[in-house]
């Protein structure tokens, strides 16, 4: 039988994939590249596109095509022999990726061309991804002697290893323990969606009653509305010692086997090693060789000036809370206490609760509601297709066209289930690209880990969690509404990572406008938008705790960057000692000795945002700015829209991003926008993302 993965298709033909058949296929692919690159090197008259980077891209694609439905089904339905799979092609994708880059033939074949007359004549999409290659092939370590590169290949290896590893460990610490339920006393407090859920999730295992789990919409519903303490200590507990030694299973017995202590140890080292090989001071450096920041110190500036403007509305926010816990009788307020009293404070000062809300936005009038907002800003209809080849009976297909004519597609993955990795985000299916027989339209995977229906009835969203979905919808329409037709830098390709979150946290906007609820909510029983009393109520509790969500987000961000910019491999500091010292500096709510959180800080660990995590907040001013001038001009105003889309979406990554920024904006981007949406004030605030 033919290898699925070595066939081309429009979609992956999941229901034909198999475990067995990835490491082949992918050696297979890998086998061709390198045959291809000989003998385009041995037979290459004068560099130009054609010749050189047009096949190489062509090849590319085909390995990525055979590659991005394995990595989704490893992310997705995760079994013992993908994962064998997943692994081992890794290993395979990494030697091959190294061997790349090092190329020194290659390299001067890309430099030939960017120094020839031809150059000029490219489009600007060519000329960026030439000049992005060759910025990645002083990354990858071309110019290094070869004793070093072989020490920087056998490092970026071992470091794919590792953050496989340590996202294994995440997932398989998360579901080793659960909490069985005879009755359902003791989760007195829960919400009758979340009695449900639990009620699901113990038939799911074949047990009566009810089970608890460390999924997120589980454990958060235990945080928030369970009224036993020593639950809510004992769910706290399992969640933030998880994949450490200190972790537990369900049988109460140690998990420490997921322990990611030493990963992470081993991780930071070999970072800073193959940052000091290229040259680089520290990772961090590395880091921000192809982002839009320019310097360690300006990130820090910008993060240090961010956290002192923000304490002390988080210190106000926490008396707030210690002091209304304490009238409700908990003197003293504990990690486990907080987002508990939290929801409580905020239904008492705004007789609203995420509760409340959830009956309001049933996801699919979301959906519905938010293809809506998209259509009235950019012109696009978006279309769900019934028949399609998935790997799971959860999964929707849409298509997305634009006057009349269909431009890119979609799989929408919604809810949380076993072997599912945790979180929330978007993933390339197919690039657009120029092709021989035309352009290959860009499709996306949507994944996100909400409550699924339940019975009679259907899945219900928290507010946060229709951000969510608008938030992975944007980094989609990023990839989707492209315009470019060169690989490298179509949609989200080549855009520098601390402004990849523009499209995504700009879409989040949405969510709360007067004028956009009612396209997104209806009551799941009677249909009835959100009352405008309701309505009211979330406006006025949109900035509730936002001083001390700020600072949260800023203590991640300052541990990260810190964490790889003070690395002294002769005495290494502990992720902890680390986190510890952010924590005096910046935290206002003081977590206790217990809390291992980053032994499953995953962003970090196992995702791209190594040193880059100030991203979050980087484009968070870039999106809040952007999104300013939607506030001036009308949010549904289509002409502003339709300069968002041509400006920014449309672009991909085939210009600097500041570039395409000033194109919309007219200006740099200013702070003022997103301390004004986070209620903070912006007197005497110098720190500027830019």
């Amino acid at each position: 039988m033919t290898n699925p993965l070595l066939a081309s298709h429009t979609l992956p033909p999941f229901s034909a994939i198999t475990a067995e058949q990835v490491t082949p296929a992918i050696t297979e692919l890998i086998e061709q590249g390198r045959t291809q690159l000989a003998q385009l090197l041995a037979n290459l008259p004068a560099p130009n596109w054609e010749n050189l980077v047009a096949p190489l891209e062509e090849q590319g694609d085909k390995l990525d095509q055979a590659w991005a439905p394995v990595s989704h089904l490893n992310s997705v339905a995760n079994s013992e022999a993908l994962r064998k799979a997943y692994t081992e092609s890794v290993a395979l994708l990494t030697d091959y990726s190294t061997e790349f880059s090092q190329n020194e033939a290659l390299y001067k074949a890309y430099q030939q061309l960017a120094d020839s007359s031809e150059f000029a004549q490219l489009t600007q999409a060519q000329q960026q991804t030439i000049n992005n290659a060759l910025r990645d092939f002083r990354l990858g370590g071309v110019a290094l002697n070869d004793a070093d590169k072989k020490r920087f290949g056998e490092i970026q290896k071992r470091l794919s290893e590792l953050s496989t590893q340590f996202s294994n460990n995440v997932l398989d610490a998360t579901q080793a323990w659960y909490k069985h339920f005879e009755t359902a006393d003791a989760l007195a407090g829960l919400p009758e969606s979340a009695l449900a859920q639990a009620a699901q999730a113990a038939a799911q295992k074949e047990l009566p009653g009810y089970v608890v789990t460390l999924d997120f919409p589980s454990y958060y519903a235990v945080m928030m509305y369970a009224e036993n303490r020593a639950l809510r200590e004992e769910i706290y507990t399992a969640y933030v010692t998880r994949a450490s030694a200190d972790g537990k299973k369900a049988d109460g017995s140690s998990a420490a086997e997921f322990d990611n202590t030493g990963i992470i140890a081993e991780t930071l080292a070999l970072r800073h090693e193959l940052a000091q090989l290229l040259g680089f001071a520290n990772y961090a450096e590395r880091s921000l060789a192809s982002k839009m920041a320019e310097s360690p110190a300006q990130v820090l500036q910008f993060l240090n000036e961010l956290a002192l403007k923000s304490k002390p509305y988080a210190e106000r926010d926490y008396a707030e809370l210690r002091e209304f816990a304490a009238r409700s009788g908990c003197a003293d307020l504990q990690a486990w206490d907080t987002t508990y009293y939290s929801e409580k404070l905020r239904v008492e000062k705004y007789s609203v609760s995420q509760e409340e809300l959830r009956p309001y936005f049933p996801a699919e009038k979301v959906i519905a509601g938010m293809f809506d907002v998209v259509q009235r800003l950019f012109g696009i209809q978006v279309k769900q297709i019934a028949a399609f080849d998935t790997y799971h009976p959860d999964v929707r297909f849409y298509e997305i066209e634009k006057d009349g004519k269909k431009i890119a597609s979609f799989y929408l993955d919604l809810f949380a289930r076993d072997k599912k990795k945790g979180g929330a985000w978007m993933a390339d299916c197919r690039v657009r690209r120029k092709t021989k027989t035309g352009v290959q339209l860009p499709v996306a995977f949507l994944t996100c880990n909400f409550t699924p229906p339940v019975g009679d009835t259907p899945s219900l969203l928290t507010h946060d969690e229709v951000t969510t979905l608008f938030h992975e919808f944007g980094h989609g329409l990023h990839h989707m509404l492209t315009q470019i037709d060169v690989a490298a830098v179509s949609g989200i390709n080549g855009v520098a990572w601390d402004a990849v979150e523009l499209p995504s946290q700009f879409m989040e906007n949405w969510c709360w406008e007067p004028e956009a609820i009612p396209l997104i909510s209806g009551h799941y029983q009677t249909g009835e938008p959100l009352p405008q009393t309701l309505l009211d109520k979330m406006l006025a509790a949109k900035n509730f705790q936002s001083g001390l969500q700020m600072i949260r987000q800023l203590e991640f961000s300052l541990f990260d960057f810190r964490l790889h910019a003070e690395y002294n491999p002769h005495a290494p500091q502990s992720a902890q000692t680390v986190i510890n010292e952010i924590r005096a500096q910046v935290a206002v709510v003081k977590p206790p000795a217990f809390n291992r959180f980053e032994n499953s800080f995953s962003h970090i660990f196992a995702g791209g945002y190594a040193a880059g995590y100030y991203s979050y907040k980087w484009a968070e001013v870039l999106s809040a700015d952007a999104y300013s001038r939607f506030e001036e001009e009308g949010i549904f105003n289509t002409q502003t829209g339709e300069s968002f889309l041509q400006e920014i979406l449309q672009q991909g990554g085939s210009k600097a991003p500041m570039e395409l920024f000033k194109n919309f904006r007219g200006r740099e981007p200013q702070i003022d926008a997103l301390l004004r949406h986070s209620g903070i004030s912006s007197d005497n605030f110098s720190g500027e993302a830019a």
